[in-house]
This record gives structure tokens, sequence and C-alpha cells, in this order.
């Protein structure tokens, strides 16, 4: 019911873009990132192929900082995630809310249950074609590339999802939008971002790599013989290294240490963060075997979508 009524809201608040250009209220820098935008989903259509359709044709202020926020959950001794399932969407690892106080309110439940739990606000999420989703204000903060590479995401979510693999979508979408991007901005002759763009991208790398790291430093712990109390106290001087890693990490590269990653960690926090890119790199290679051709990538990534998991998971690993 809360999700139904949230999205009413979303739907109900789309204002056509060239309406709220055009209006006196709208200010000028709004009206900027608002054009910029309608150029670069009409590029996503001629030049990413991707669906052609009323979404992110229209504007939406929802008077909030995030559309919605997601809690993410985890047993205490296991990097697996706990998954929730919709009509729509299928299973996926986390669960959206339209008000920050009933995100809140669920992941204190979780944690009683003994969960490691996290929440964090999102900007925008993608209807899979099934409302034309708005531009939203809560993506206006972002820089003019952030938002673009935003814009492909969600659309790519439009042209393959599969139900119960979230891992698989959201690296898929996170190709689409590394690709989308480079194309956008070649395309006006802004190679200086770009290059900015890809620095910032070869950053986030960094951090998933200690991450990953983490990860199967965690999971050998998780897997041994000691008692409870051992494992929680190993558990927590892992978490407490990669926290001091990302903070090296940031300061090596001139960057604000990640909110996200350099706080109080668990495994919750670490399972939100291998979502968008634990399969990225085989979608990069995938990209290279059609030799940057974006209509090969989609129909090889609607063959590995047709497989079943197991098959997905071992084609995904070659």
């Amino acid at each position: 019911m809360q999700a139904a009524a949230g999205q009413w809201e979303v739907v109900r608040k789309r204002e056509p873009l060239a309406e709220v250009v055009a209006h006196p209220d709208t200010s000028p820098e709004l009206a900027a990132k608002l054009q910029l935008l309608d150029e670069a989903r009409d590029f996503s259509i001629a030049v990413l192929h991707l669906p052609d359709n009323k979404s992110y044709r229209s504007y939406a202020d929802l008077g909030r900082d995030y559309v919605v926020w997601n809690v993410f959950a985890a047993p205490e001794f296991s990097l697996q995630p706990k998954q929730w399932c919709f009509p729509v969407a299928g299973c996926v690892s986390y669960r959206g809310y339209f008000k920050r106080d009933a995100a809140i309110r669920k992941s204190e439940r979780l944690q009683e249950q003994g969960f490691d739990v996290a929440v964090g606000g999102v900007a925008a999420y993608s209807t899979l074609g099934n409302f034309d989703d708005p531009l939203l204000n809560t993506m206006m903060g972002w820089d003019d590339v952030a938002l673009v590479a935003l814009l492909f995401h969600e659309l790519a979510h439009q042209v393959v999802y599969v139900r119960d693999d979230s891992a698989f979508n959201e690296s898929f979408a996170t190709a689409v939008e590394e690709f989308g991007v480079a194309r956008w901005l070649e395309s006006r002759g802004e190679l200086a971002r770009y290059e900015e763009y890809q620095k910032g991208r070869e950053y986030r790398q960094r951090l998933m790599r200690l991450v990953a790291r983490a990860r199967t430093d965690l999971g050998a712990v998780y897997n041994s013989v000691e008692n409870d109390e051992e494992i929680r106290q190993r558990k927590a001087q892992r978490l407490q290294q990669l926290a001091d890693d990302v903070v090296t990490e940031a300061r090596d590269s001139g960057k604000e240490p990640s909110a996200w990653l350099s706080g109080r960690l668990n495994n919750a926090r670490l399972i939100s963060m291998t979502l968008y890119e634990g399969d990225l790199p085989a979608f990069r290679l995938l990209l290279a075997e059609c030799d940057q051709d974006i209509r090969c990538f989609y129909e090889r990534a609607r063959e590995l979508a047709a497989m079943d998991a197991d098959r997905r998971a071992a084609a995904l690993g070659r």
C-alpha cells in the first residue's frame, strides 16, 4: 500500500518538461539541467537505442531529498542478502519506502531479529517501463555528467531485466551507463569531462576492490569453526580495516571519504555496494566482444537473461 501510494504521488506530480522549462518560477539552473537531459534523452534513443517512450519526458518536484529509502539486510554472519519479492520486480535484495520514517522503523525491526541493516536514500528508480517515469527534483543536485549517467542507467533497466537477480540487473545498467556517457561526451567534444568521469569511475573501482577483498576475508571468517564471540570480534576487526582502507584511498586520491563505507560498516552495507558492479567486468568484456556495438551487447545480455540462474552465473564467470 505504501509503495502504491508513493508511486501515485510521483505520477500525480508529473509536468511536461517544456512547461516546466517555460514557467516563470523555474530557476535558470533547473531549466538548463532539464533542457540538457531532454537532449540526452534524444541521444539515448538515436545512439544508444534505448526505449523511445515517454519516460523522462516530464518532471516532478516531490519536495524532499530522496524519492525512496532502501533498506538492506543480511544475517550477522553471512553476506547473503535478505530478499523481498514483489509482483513486478520479482525478488530483490532491498526494500524501498517512500517515507524515511517507515524505512527506519523497518530497519529497527530487522535489527531486533539479529540482522545487519543499512538504510540509504535513493535519488531515482525505474518502473521498468510500466509507468512514464519522470525526472525528479531529487536528482537535480548532481552535476551534469552524473545526471546523464543516471538517465542512461535507469533506461537500461527497460531493455533487459531479470526477475530475482539484482546484481545482474544493476551491473548491466552500469555497463550501459558507462558506454553511454563516453559516447555522449565524445559527441559534444567534451573529452576533458570524459577523462574526469573516467577518473571517478577508476576511483570507485579501487573502492570496489577493497570491498571485494573484505568480502573474501569475511566469508572465510563466517565459515570458520570458532565460537560466535570470536567470529564477531574478527568481523569487527576486518570491517574496521576496510573503513580505514577507504579513508586512506580517499586521501591518496584527493577525494572525500565515502560516508557509506568509512562509517560504521556491516554486512548490509557491503552487499549494497556489490549489487551495482559485481558483474560489471563480465559486461565490459561482452561489449568488447561485440566490438562496442550496443545492439549486439543488448542481444548478448538478453541471451544471458534467458538462462536459468546457475547457467547465467557460470556464463558471467567465464
